[in-house]
């Protein structure tokens, strides 16, 4: 039997990775990470938890990858840290896999696969690239066989007739494997929701074209530091109006290297321009690409908006264009940057003002219709995003024909079987999630990030009391400081620290020599106050130092 075992990616959007398996022999498809929430204070990333698959770890014969992008390679450090198996990729795919590995201290078995080139992985697993087009370069889908039944895994897709790079998504091959005889679709669900066609890479280039030739002052274009076609565009503009080009955002220029450096992109030697030589052209002759468009704190469009003189901040003169969409979770702190952008008098293009600059990755409801019409699966089952997102995918292969029969809502830890008699849902394996620093080992448990919501929440009153070592007398205190209180709170303070030492006193001698029950009466006394004044609860950290 071949069973199909996701681990994350569907529920959520971001952690994709999924386990196939047949005959004890497992291989898994992609090894993806996700962002964490707002409220997730000191999480850098979220993995999937890979304790299943680590206690079975001689099972696994392979982990393949479908593109280049963080949702679906990012966790590769973690699991290849304590499980040693080849890692099969596209060129690019496999740079950037490779970079993220040597930053962790990881030396791993990578293996480049190309479009239409089969091979095989352990004795079950026969394994054929599909080109598809996506975001980022070199991306491909699935088609993997096994001697009972066999899938095809669209990875993340579009039909774009006119790709930057002129890599179309291979419907050819997927429509040969169709008549073959395909036991399950795993189709990509992202845009379920989204009528029509996705826009093509194209029309962000015309756009572009329209915008440049109109525009007399310094040009700015923020992105993901993955959309590297729109780079290759950008760049391509920017010799046609006589502009040099400046890369700014680590991400955005390691990616550029990686692809100039398995021949994507090419070396731009009469473009491109570093900063120092930058902040010396006229702001009429330069393009900026960069990162940004989502206001993360440290990112190079924060840089140029920096208050402080530098050799290139942004000035009136100058357009910025917001090339991205707004990833759900950053409304506010977009909108925070379009205030910014305005007070500082540049003039900013938006999606929603100009829809041109930005097309998404994925692939749109007639997109998906025209991939479940060439496939002909016998089984569906949507993959990669929220419920929501998967039902109204499972909607559409019902308007395609499926019965309900075929259709399979799997979630994370759902086992799909597939066999010669049908499919058929197993059960469940163990899945969850770990919230991790990017330089950490070990996750954040629930009970800090707890605490630290708290901190957020309520803020923090610093109580401290000296006494007399060996007795209960009071040498000093108790003294109050607070953290991350509003006006009203630090007004209480006074008070707070009336009714700490009242408890305090309360305490017999003898009884002050217990430093855990001195901490406590400090902490009642500071919350009583709080509560009776303002209805809330600060955290408090009382500290007790005794002194001879």
């Amino acid at each position: 039997m071949l069973k199909v075992i996701p681990l994350g990616g569907l529920g959520e959007v971001g952690m994709n990775t999924m386990v196939v398996e047949h005959a004890g022999e497992r291989l898994l498809i992609d090894c993806g990470l996700m962002f964490p929430r707002g409220d997730q204070f000191g999480v850098d990333v979220v993995l999937p938890d890979f304790t299943w698959l680590k206690e079975s770890a001689e099972a696994l014969k392979g982990i393949v990858l479908t593109h280049a992008h963080e949702d679906h390679l990012g966790a590769l450090p973690w699991l290849l840290r304590e499980v040693n198996v080849p890692v099969y990729g596209t060129a690019f795919t496999l740079a950037l896999a490779k970079h993220r590995l040597v930053e962790a201290g990881i030396n791993a078995d990578l293996r480049e696969m190309s479009p239409r080139h089969e091979f095989t992985i352990g004795d079950s697993f026969r394994v054929e690239p599909l080109r598809v087009t996506h975001s980022v370069p070199d991306a491909v889908g699935l088609s993997i066989k096994t001697p009972v039944a066999s899938l095809i895994h669209t990875g993340d897709f579009k039909l774009d007739g006119m790709p930057i790079d002129g890599q179309i998504t291979d419907l050819e091959r997927m429509g040969e494997l169709g008549e073959e005889g395909v036991s399950v679709l795993l189709s990509d669900s992202t845009n379920s929701e989204v009528a029509g066609w996705t826009g093509s890479e194209t029309l962000v280039k015309e756009t572009f074209e329209r915008i440049f030739g109109a525009t007399k002052g310094r040009l700015v274009v923020a992105m993901f530091g993955s959309q590297l076609h729109r780079v290759r565009h950008a760049i391509e503009l920017a010799r046609q109006f006589n502009r040099r080009v400046l890369l700014m955002g680590r991400s955005l220029q390691r990616n550029v290297e990686l692809a100039q450096a398995v021949g994507i992109l090419e070396p731009y030697k009469d473009v491109l321009v570093p900063f120092e030589a930058a902040a010396m052209i006229p702001g009429s002759q330069l393009l900026i690409l960069c990162t940004g468009a989502q206001a993360e704190p440290r990112s190079a469009l924060n840089t140029l908006l920096n208050p402080e003189p530098g050799p290139i901040r942004l000035e009136p003169t100058d357009t910025v264009i917001l090339s991205s969409r707004v990833i759900p979770g950053n409304e506010v702190g977009v909108s925070a940057l379009l205030n910014r952008l305005l007070a500082r008098g540049v003039k900013v293009i938006t999606p929603s003002q100009e829809p041109g600059i930005h097309v998404s990755g994925h692939a749109s409801r007639d997109e998906q219709r025209r991939v479940l019409e060439v496939v002909k699966p016998r089984h569906f089952m949507p993959i990669h995003g929220e419920l929501r997102h998967l039902h109204r995918h499972l909607a559409l292969a019902k308007e395609v024909g499926l019965r309900d029969e075929q259709l399979f809502l799997t979630t994370d830890g759902d086992v799909l079987g597939l066999d010669a008699d049908g499919a058929r849902t197993l059960g469940r394996v163990p899945v969850g999630q770990h919230l991790m620093r990017r330089d950490g080992m070990a996750p954040v448990t629930p009970a800090a990030l707890q605490e630290r919501r708290w901190l957020a929440e309520s803020g923090v009153v610093i109580a401290v009391v000296v006494l007399q070592l060996g007795s209960g007398r009071i040498l000093n205190g108790p003294v109050l400081q607070g953290q991350a209180l509003q006006g009203d709170e630090v007004a209480a303070l006074p008070l707070a620290t009336e009714g700490a030492r009242k408890n305090l006193m309360e305490l017999s001698e003898a009884m002050r020599s217990d430093d855990a029950r001195v901490r406590e009466e400090i902490t009642r006394g500071v919350r009583r106050v709080f509560k009776q004044l303002l209805g809330s609860k600060p955290t408090v950290i009382p500290m007790v130092i005794r002194l001879p």
